[in-house]
């Protein structure tokens, strides 16, 4: 009946995009943005439906122009590209619908671009207005009056997506997080009830991810994995069954609250469904900046240090992953080397720090514009919207550029890296609770395998990195590992994070150039 397009706009070069290490191994994104394929699966069978990923590949205008429909999603850090294209479909006439995390918070920012605006989840309000499009009589605005079931959601159209050019997978659990950190948007659109989908619906996703989209490695979106931790549980039982089933094809990425470490079953259970890597909000080593922003789950137990909680996750062999800020208001001049610390103590390797930034809707965004603390400006030369209460403007532009560049000299990310894999002896083999049973022949393949992949991403580096001290601290880091831990799987994940640490390096070095743009990591 309707001929749609779907569009994602690319992303601005980020710490998460590795953009600078995905070239290296031939990949041209990291993972494709879940929203689109799920879109695809809740449009009825009579509608036909193309996805141009702007991250992968051009957007294909001439196309856009032919369809029925063009529907557009993005994020905040999204939004300037998102202008460009809906500009471009204006001028060609095109009948725009307009949804995602960006337009939901900002209902006005796009002012008449779209035809169509959808405000946070759309499960029932897709199939509606595609419905009352047909009809003739579609809204211009829609919003749904309750949340999604998530036991009605489908199975996402993985093929439709160049599935080829993405480095991993994309899953989803749950949607929510009941906690209320003051500038979270998770609780603005998703609400405080985490709901979760049923155990058959997240091995149909298992398979469709492992049989479609053919991915050894996938993120799993929850913005709070263990949000509802007796649900997960049951869930991570059943995924554990089906990787012993399946030879253990999937390796996990996941995020969730800080008081994971608290829960022996349940890091018992996200180590043997092969969880190898949990993003944890961190924040901050200032515990009056936890207490004014909500953070409370980061101060439970306080009989252990939040470094301390972070090694009882890494003792089962899970990857810490950081989110820190800077920013709060009760930080001050100490913050920067607070912060530095806590994250070597930690033994974080990836440490994404940002500056605080207001979200419009959130509780942070609403309080500081009540204090007129919030600067307007759609780009900020301070790289965030926040006017901070303690320190100066400049004073917190610089700090923040002082803590990335110390926390990624090769000296202080490779020595966070041997704390934690050459002496704290995390490794990412996936043979921790013999999920492979393929005998010694296979077993030495899979090892070779490794090695070739690992020994493949550092010549890749050697031939292309510039700057010769970098390149000696790879060999050294390389020649370390095989001295002290000579084990395939680790000299591959040691391979793999020198490619991040290359992406880290430039992206810093290009934002402190004289002409370089500030890129908050928040």
């Amino acid at each position: 009946m309707a001929d749609i397009v779907f569009i994602t706009p690319k992303f601005e070069t980020s710490y998460w995009g590795m953009e600078h290490a995905l070239e290296l191994v031939g990949f041209r994104a990291n993972m494709p943005v879940a929203a689109l394929p799920l879109l695809a699966a809740l449009t009825p069978a009579e509608h036909t439906v193309t996805i141009f990923d702007e991250n992968v590949e051009e957007i294909d205008f001439e196309r856009c122009a032919q369809a029925d429909i063009v529907g557009l999603t993005g994020m905040t850090v999204q939004r300037f590209r998102m202008t460009e294209i809906l500009e471009e479909l204006k001028r060609r006439g095109c009948f725009v619908a307009l949804g995602g995390p960006w337009v939901s918070v900002k209902e006005d920012y796009f002012g008449d671009l779209a035809d169509v605006v959808f405000i946070g989840e759309a499960e029932t309000t897709w199939p509606q207005f595609l419905e009352e499009w047909r009809k003739g009589a579609h809204a211009r605005r829609y919003e749904q009056a309750e949340r999604t079931d998530m036991s009605t959601v489908p199975v996402p159209r993985h093929e439709l997506l160049k599935l080829k050019h993405y480095a991993l997978g994309t899953i989803q659990f749950s949607r929510g997080c009941p906690f209320m950190c003051e500038f979270c948007d998770i609780i603005v659109t998703f609400g405080r009830r985490p709901r979760i989908k049923t155990v058959s619906q997240i091995i149909a996703e298992l398979d469709a991810l492992h049989r479609v989209a053919r991915k050894n490695m996938a993120f799993i979106v929850d913005d709070n994995l263990i949000g509802n931790k007796k649900a997960v549980k049951e869930i991570l039982r059943a995924i554990i069954t089906w990787q012993r089933a399946n030879n253990y094809p999937l390796t996990f990425i996941t995020e969730a609250s800080l008081d994971l470490a608290d829960d022996e079953e349940l890091l018992e259970l996200m180590d043997r469904a092969n969880i190898r890597s949990v993003f944890v909000g961190v924040e901050t080593p200032n515990e009056e900046a936890l207490k004014e922003t909500k953070k409370t789950q980061n101060l439970r137990n306080s009989n252990r240090t939040i470094s301390e909680k972070i090694h009882a996750i890494q003792a089962h062999g899970i990857e810490v992953f950081g989110g820190m800020m800077l920013g709060f208001d009760s930080d001050d001049e100490t913050i920067f080397d607070r912060q530095l610390k806590m994250v070597e103590d930690a033994r974080i390797v990836h440490s994404s720090v940002g500056m605080v930034t207001a979200i419009p809707k959130t509780p942070l965004y609403e309080r500081l514009e009540r204090e007129n603390r919030l600067d307007h400006a759609d780009r900020t030369e301070h790289g965030t919207n926040v006017i901070p209460l303690k320190l100066g403007r400049e004073a917190l532009r610089d700090g923040y550029l002082r803590v990335l560049s110390a926390l990624y000299s090769p000296a202080s990310f490779f020595k966070r890296l041997d704390a934690l894999y050459l002496e704290g002896g995390l490794g990412h083999s996936r043979l921790r609770h013999g999920g492979h049973d393929d005998g010694p022949l296979r077993e030495s393949l899979r090892k070779l395998g490794a090695f070739a992949g690992g020994a493949f991403v550092f010549t890749m580096l050697q031939m292309r990195v510039q700057d010769p001290e970098l390149r000696r601290a790879y060999r050294q880091a390389a020649a370390r590992v095989l001295r002290r831990r000579p084990d395939p799987f680790v000299l591959q994940a040691y391979a793999l994070k020198m490619a991040a640490h290359y992406h880290y390096d430039t992206l810093i070095s290009r934002m402190k150039s004289s002409d370089g743009h500030l890129i908050n990591m928040f």
